[in-house]
């Protein structure tokens, strides 16, 4: 299905980041270490007093040496200390800080002391930061810059060599590529996580600014005011081994950026402190509390007092410690007597569901924070509510949380080989898929916890993890299957050609698909209908690439892996429908009849009470016109209604409060308060037109009913009509008499009578 082409192909070689971290603590770090030739440092510095040199030793002045040298190594000593001084400072709150700014001629300086790549390329100027990307990975590489850049020109043809671009991926890829751990070890390394932030400025602007060329050394330029731009954190992050996948990648920069036009060194070393961190804690988790889930990854767990958990049964609410781990659900509910045994909701199986509703006692729906998660129609049913005091997202993490596991097991079973399928011995690596595919979804929920902590949480967290995402995304399934090759492919241990063998599998080796770098994904692992789809079947037959250097599946220089294309042509889907839709709820709010629907839902509460009203006038339900009845009387007669207006206020002001209350601590939803204006029946012009008119007859009806009775009032006050007006005096008269005479709490029950019983 899939067109092999010819591509050029790199192994990793033996001098890779590890040897770097044991033998040099300063490799480490930075990688910036000097392999200039001898040749190279005789054309940089000449001996004085050598055999033809007029200058004379004794003219020399040797406190001004010493002063110029002193000077250099500061500047070098200052630079160093900003490239690799760990971001945590002592004593304080641990959040990294990107510490101050360099300034660029400094930086100038040492870098043109260490640069062996030309600055000129056919395209440009290298820009700072592309040289310092291109030069600190080729170190770390165990080369040079220069050899790096020879090495690339003879791999790929001038076209593509021309593009710094290309030349700054190759660097990082390459390094990158020697790596295949679930989190890249070089990120717990503060100057590394600069490095990545650097080079995602230099994938952006790999070329100097023709205005840069003769400014740049007279102002302070650091890479700390910089941002970077969704398209180069699209490429780069996700290239690193836990920091971002590809599907979701696009949804993250837009976390991360917020109401930013891009991600600031600030925001970065953050994002990558708590992801830390939460690795760091998952680790501590699974050795101090939990040994007995060896078999279990923990991911998560839910218990504080300002957050807790409590599980609903029985209209009761028991609160306790929720556990999620890749497989399945844990409670230890907190009883009298102290903890209680874990209970466990299994995850893995086929039909669990899960979706946000609300719970509250008696079933009354009061709090709109809870999570239900079931196996199907007659099966257990987990109802939790989170309860967070310090923000209302709390319930939908969760929900992302579960949904994505449950959604990774799904996939598991629909793209994924049987457990037990012996072709999995023909496929090299194939073993490994399921373990793949879940760190996957384990980083994937890392990160949303990490951006849960930095408050960086998209409207729906849902589209920060990539399995539930893909799920209801359009051209998702496609994204899917290029998941699935990627996880599962890998070479063929041995041809698929013996006669029996096919017979015994069913199978034919022509019907493989085959990944970026050649991986075979067998066609019997495709159960899911979804590869039958028009979709799939175009995509596969145009997936073969252009002229490119493959490092590995997952890392392709001057090209993109096919997970890639996938992701950019769901991401341009689903921004169309984003579009529509968008387009649908801005015509929802126009025109008349709107507006007409605006005003009956914010007059709704209004409208209802008076509704009620009419309804006990009525005697619709005596029993509750009675109670009614009997309640205001004796407010009327036990002399309390100078208390009924301070007590209104008094519940009003207490009811408020609660409902802030309730909002902080996220069990009345994002959508409690909202309008919601209900959809319009489907209508073509002509219909809407007829709407709109009727609408403006309404409109037209109601002010003309408005200025008749403005009209009536202004004649009878200014004695338009004499005895209209002598009457309505007279009533006047009357009502002031009867109050001064009768006591008020008299006439108001007297009226009260009349107008429950004229009916």
């Amino acid at each position: 299905m899939v067109t092999k082409l010819p591509v050029t192909q790199l192994k990793a070689s033996n001098f890779g980041l590890n040897s770097l971290i044991s033998g040099n603590k300063e490799v480490c770090k930075f990688g910036y270490f000097s392999r200039i030739s001898a040749s190279q440092h005789k054309l940089r510095f000449k001996l004085v007093g050598a055999q033809g040199d007029k200058w004379k030793l004794n003219g020399i002045d040797t406190n001004a040496v010493q002063e110029r040298i002193n000077s250099w190594l500061s500047k070098t000593q200052h630079f160093l200390t900003e490239v690799t001084l760990p971001l945590v400072k002592t004593g304080h709150s641990g959040k990294p800080d990107p510490g101050n700014e360099v300034d660029t001629q400094d930086v100038e300086e040492i870098f043109l002391g260490e640069q062996n790549i030309p600055s000129s390329m056919p395209n440009g100027n290298l820009s700072l930061a592309a040289i310092v990307s291109i030069e600190q990975f080729s170190r770390m590489n165990g080369l040079t810059g220069q050899k790096m850049q020879k090495i690339f020109k003879a791999l790929i043809p001038k076209p593509v060599y021309d593009d710094a671009r290309n030349l700054v991926e190759y660097c990082c890829f390459r390094f990158l590529s020697r790596d295949a751990s679930d989190l890249h070890p070089c990120l717990k390394e503060p100057a590394f996580q600069r490095l990545i932030f650097i080079t995602m400025l230099a994938w952006e602007n790999p070329y100097r600014e023709k205005n840069d060329l003769h400014a740049h050394a007279s102002r302070k330029a650091s890479f700390q005011g910089k941002l970077v731009g969704e398209e180069a954190f699209s490429r780069i992050a996700p290239a690193i081994s836990g920091v971002a996948d590809r599907p979701t990648v696009h949804n993250l920069f837009k976390a991360l950026a917020g109401d930013e036009q891009g991600i600031s060194l600030r925001v970065w070393l953050t994002y990558i402190y708590e992801l830390l961190k939460v690795h760091e804690g998952r680790r501590s988790y699974q050795t101090r509390e939990y040994p007995q889930l060896s078999e279990e990854r923990i991911l998560c767990v839910g218990s504080s007092r300002k957050r807790p958990v409590l599980k609903w049964e029985n209209n009761m609410a028991w609160p306790g410690k929720l556990t999620l781990t890749d497989k399945a659900l844990y409670f230890e509910a907190v009883g009298f007597q102290g903890q209680k045994d874990a209970i466990r909701l299994d995850l893995t199986g086929h039909g669990l569901q899960v979706k946000k509703v609300k719970v509250g006692p008696f079933n009354s729906g009061l709090f709109d924070s809870g999570v239900a998660v079931s196996s199907g129609p007659g099966s257990q049913t987990w109802v939790l509510e989170f309860v967070d005091l310090g923000g209302e997202l709390r319930r939908d993490v969760w929900h992302a949380f579960i949904s994505e596991i449950i959604t990774l097991h799904k996939f598991l079973s629909e793209y994924g080989p049987y457990d037990d399928d012996q072709s999995l011995f023909q496929v090299f690596g194939s073993h490994k898929g399921k373990e793949k595919a879940t760190i996957g979804a384990v980083n994937g929920i890392a990160r949303l916890q990490a951006l849960q902590f930095m408050r960086k949480l998209l409207d729906d967290p849902i589209k920060l993890v990539q399995f539930s995402f893909l799920q209801n995304a359009p051209h998702g399934d496609v994204v899917f299957q290029t998941l699935a090759v990627n996880y599962w492919g890998g070479p063929l241990v041995a041809k698929v050609t013996d006669a029996g063998y096919q017979r015994a599998q069913g199978m034919s080796p022509s019907e493989e698909v085959f990944d970026i770098d050649g991986s075979a994904y067998l066609r019997k692992w495709m159960r899911s209908p979804s590869w039958d789809s028009s979709d799939s079947i175009s995509f596969w037959k145009h997936s073969s690439i252009r002229q490119a250097v493959v490092l590995n599946k997952n890392l392709v220089v001057a090209d993109e892996t096919l997970v890639e294309r996938a992701t950019a042509i769901c991401k341009q889907k689903y921004q169309a429908v984003e579009k529509t839709q968008a387009t649908i709820d801005a015509a929802k709010l126009q025109g008349i009849p709107s507006n007409i629907d605006l005003i009956k839902e914010l007059i709704l509460p209004l409208t209802i009470t008076a509704r009620n009203f009419e309804k006990l006038r009525r005697w619709e339900e005596p029993h509750l016109t009675l109670s009614f009845l009997a309640f205001v009387y004796t407010i009327i007669f036990r002399n309390l209604l100078p208390y009924v207006f301070p007590m209104a206020l008094i519940v009003l002001a207490t009811g408020m409060l609660t409902l802030k209350g309730l909002k902080e601590q996220g069990r009345l939803g994002r959508s409690f308060g909202k309008v919601t204006i209900h959809d319009q029946p489907p209508s073509n012009t002509i219909q809407q037109i007829i709407a709109v008119k009727d609408a403006i007859r309404d409109v037209e009806h109601y002010l003309q009913n408005l200025n008749v009775t403005l009209l009536k009032l202004r004649t009878i006050l200014l004695a338009g009509q004499p005895q209209i007006t002598t009457e309505v005096a007279l009533v006047l008269l009357s009502s002031a008499t009867i109050l001064l005479i009768v006591p008020f709490k008299y006439v108001l029950a007297f009226l009260l009578c009349d107008l429950f019983t004229r009916a």
